[in-house]
């Protein structure tokens, strides 16, 4: 049988995730997949562990970052569909099937974000499809929440790279993930750039994974992650808004930016925030701009009504967190 999905794990000093990730992988109900890790320069031991196992790979000599490792990954697979899965996941055992299924019902789909459920918390959400708002604000869906909402298959702005499935041709019109993002909101840029071009991202609430979440960096705020993430998030608005929507956005953007100051000076990170939004403004130019074409004006309108959206969607998420209300959708 031909085997329509490639799973590509991009693998930096994740030793101890590699064994209950693989025992996952080899209990799925559909085994008709490819498997390759990339490796990003480990040196925990990692590169023998997959050598020892004979597991097909490719040893990148440096880190090229979560968007490099898995370009490469990409490059190599031959499939109709990859799937990106981060090493501290374990999927369930149905997980692979459903994500073909969810993409095989339409060829307008690029990608299908998984349901992630916390590992050690069982009962939260960890993502159910990225959002993005008008606040310039990108967001997970569902985060902390109970698992028992987000039963819904739904449209998100993006889907979360730590456990999704993508058309692989569809990389080959809008390209594939910027490796000057290194890491962090990569994956909102990728699907950024496939709903201009017309293609829908959707979440698959019956495709399960836990995910540890922070496997490789380590925590959920530290310098690196904060600064890297600033400077991208100016390069996802530079790259991928015309020059009006961008001034139509401007004062959003700012009051967007003015909150995020506050709360990483509140915790102790403003100046990395600050640094980060420093060398954004500085490089935005070397990176690939989306050219504007007349053929994608509509899918501009709609994406400006979605990031309208995605900023109610957050007030309403932030006081469901607050106030603990249950709502299954």
């Amino acid at each position: 049988m031909v085997k329509k999905v490639t799973v590509i794990i991009p693998n930096y000093n994740g030793l101890k995730f590699m064994e209950p990730c693989f025992k996952a992988l080899e209990a799925q109900s559909d085994k008709n997949f490819e498997l390759l890790v990339v490796d990003n320069g480990s040196t925990d031991g990692s590169v023998e562990w997959l050598k020892d196992r004979n597991i097909p790979s490719v040893f990148l000599e440096k880190n090229t970052g979560f968007s490099g490792a898995v370009n490469v990954g990409i490059s190599h697979a031959k499939t109709p569909y990859v799937i990106l899965l981060n090493n501290d996941t374990e999927p369930e055992p149905d997980y692979i099937k459903e994500l073909v299924l969810a993409m095989d019902r339409s060829s307008n789909i690029f990608s299908v974000s998984s349901k992630m459920i916390q590992l050690y918390h069982k009962e939260l959400m960890d993502d159910a499809g990225d959002m993005y708002s008008i606040l310039g604000w990108a967001y997970q869906r569902g985060v902390g929440q109970s698992i028992r909402g987000y039963q819904n298959p739904r449209t998100v702005f993006a889907a979360c790279a730590g456990a999704a499935i993508y058309r692989r041709e569809v990389f080959e019109e809008i390209g594939g993930f910027d490796e000057a993002h290194f890491a962090y909101l990569e994956d909102i840029d990728v699907g950024y750039r496939a709903k201009i071009y017309g293609y829908e991202n959707v979440y698959c609430p019956t495709a399960v994974v836990y995910h540890v979440g922070s496997g490789t960096s380590g925590s959920k705020y530290n310098s690196f992650k904060v600064r890297l993430a600033a400077r991208n998030n100016v390069y996802l608005n530079y790259k991928n808004m015309p020059v009006l929507q961008l001034l139509v956005n401007l004062l959003p953007i700012l009051a967007g930016i003015f909150v995020k100051y506050l709360f990483f000076k509140k915790i102790g990170f403003a100046s990395d925030y600050i640094e980060g939004l420093k060398e954004g403004l500085r490089t935005a130019r070397n990176t690939r701009k989306v050219p504007f074409r007349m053929s994608h004006l509509g899918n501009y309108f709609r994406i400006e009504g979605e990031l309208v959206f995605g900023t109610f969607l957050y007030i309403w998420e932030f006081l469901r967190r607050k106030l603990k209300i249950f709502r299954s959708y």
